[in-house]
């Protein structure tokens, strides 16, 4: 991905950001330096804290990258999947309702969502919801649609 520009975020915008990662997902990010990263070829905007891509923009809202949310551990917004399903959604499946173990009840159609690993709680990928949380585990369906995933563009771009 070609970087078309880059600046640092004023301290207002720091704040913004911060609230709106804490109200989401029950993270607050620390870090010394905030830039925002533009680039050539994609519609993807980056926050880089501390040189790392750890926020990015999907459509209007900003939310934590895989790399993000691994740094921070969300506990809202937050959609378990077993064994069976690792491989896929790290490849940028979109979730199936089979796969899921278990999904916080905060979530809300259209949320931003990050999508964990039930073995060690490693996040895999970032999607949209398609259903409320308490929908989210059954037997058949796609209930999140896959964003970001590990392995892709954003998740591989270093500041």
């Amino acid at each position: 991905m070609q970087v078309k520009s880059r600046h640092h975020l004023r301290s207002d915008a720091v704040s913004d950001l911060e609230d709106v990662l804490e109200e989401q997902l029950g993270v607050s990010p620390e870090g010394d330096a905030y830039e925002r990263v533009e680039f050539e070829d994609t519609d993807w905007e980056v926050v880089l804290i501390d040189g790392e891509p750890q926020v990015a923009e999907f459509g209007d809202d900003l939310f934590l990258t895989v790399r993000g949310a691994n740094a921070y551990e969300p506990e809202k917004r937050l959609v378990t999947v077993d064994a069976g399903a690792v491989s896929f959604v790290s490849d940028g499946a979109d979730v199936m309702r089979p796969g899921i173990t278990e999904a916080t009840a905060d979530i809300s159609p259209d949320d931003l969502v990050v999508i964990a690993e039930e073995s060690h709680g490693k996040v895999l990928a970032v999607g949209r919801a398609r259903v409320d949380g308490a929908a989210m585990a059954g037997d058949e369906g796609k209930v999140v649609d896959s964003l970001h995933h590990v392995g892709d563009e954003l998740y591989e771009f270093t500041g």
